[in-house]
């Protein structure tokens, strides 16, 4: 008899392995924790491998910080051939001399860097007319994709030997790595694909955090429970705010309790963490109407009573 899915909070740092979906990556991490539910923040590509974060429970609520955080990457760029699909997935449609020196490599690169527009691959997740655009691909149809504003924070090659070429960057949410690999390999002249993808970091995480889901399936329930990290962990960004059991209280059930400023002065439409006079995290709030002498504040998404994965700030 299969024992009851567990209803437990908190963020697992996944390090994934090659040929695996993210999806498939939480369905393992949800059975190896018997949760009854289990999202991630971000797709990784099967063939990419790294940091996966993956919210159970309630922790699930904050995502969307973690959606909208910088993403870490070391890509290695296979130069001399451009492939149907911009990674090792798909064929190679055209190969090219390469000449190209390091000098090169970084005036090239030093292009790239800062805010731009990217369009979207054909294969990827994102959805036209309700069907995903690799579905398309696969039949053979192409669609037009509306640009998107991007920000390549940070860029350097790491070594150039022969023709590939390691890179490592840190982009705003939506780059498409595979894209921006096409991208430098077009602007080298002899065209690339990706060949190999690790993502390093996301937001406040770091894969020197994660563990990959072979171990955790050689551990015992409770020393995989122990890898969690708290719900409140997706909002760190965000400044923190202690209110009295009257306010907490008024916060839960829907009421939009006036509190006093500060320390930290509250700015209108800002996002906040919020925890009650013993440090359990409550939820995340928004506050409206600031004064000098206070804020008002409204619920975004709360914790939900008596769940685990709360901890003081």
């Amino acid at each position: 008899m299969k024992a009851p899915r567990r209803a437990i909070s908190g963020v697992l740092l996944v390090d994934k392995g090659a040929g695996l979906s993210s999806n498939a990556a939480v369905g393992w991490a949800k059975r190896l924790l018997n949760a009854e539910k289990a999202g991630h923040t971000g797709t990784l590509d099967p063939f990419a491998t790294g940091l996966l974060p993956i919210c159970f429970g309630e922790a699930a609520k904050f995502a969307r910080f973690m959606l909208e955080a910088e993403k870490a990457y070391c890509a290695t760029l296979k130069l001399g051939q451009k492939s149907s699909t911009g990674d090792t997935e798909g064929e190679i449609v055209e190969t090219r001399r390469v000449s190209v020196d390091i000098g090169t490599v970084n005036a090239v690169l030093s292009k790239f860097k800062g805010i731009q527009t990217q369009i979207p691959p054909m294969h990827s997740a994102l959805k036209q007319g309700g069907v995903p655009l690799y579905k398309l691909a696969r039949r053979g149809i192409v669609v037009e994709r509306a640009a998107r504003n991007i920000n390549v924070i940070s860029l350097c090659a790491v070594t150039l030997k022969g023709d590939e070429l390691v890179i490592e960057t840190v982009v705003s949410k939506g780059t498409y790595i595979r894209v921006l690999a096409e991208d430098i390999g077009e602007a080298l002249g002899c065209g690339a694909h990706l060949i190999a993808l690790r993502r390093t970091a996301t937001g406040r995480y770091g894969l020197d955090q994660a563990i990959t889901l072979e171990a955790l399936d050689g551990m015992a329930l409770e020393q995989r429970e122990a890898m969690l990290l708290p719900a409140d962990s997706l909002a760190l960004s965000l400044t923190d705010i202690r209110l009295d059991d009257v306010a907490a209280k008024a916060l839960q059930n829907g009421k939009t309790p006036r509190v006093p400023m500060f320390t930290a002065p509250l700015l209108d439409s800002d996002d906040f963490r919020i925890y009650d006079e013993e440090g359990r995290f409550l939820g995340v709030a928004t506050a409206s109407d600031c004064d000098p002498n206070g804020a008002t504040l409204t619920a975004l998404r709360m914790m939900a009573p008596l769940t685990t994965g709360t901890e003081k700030p």
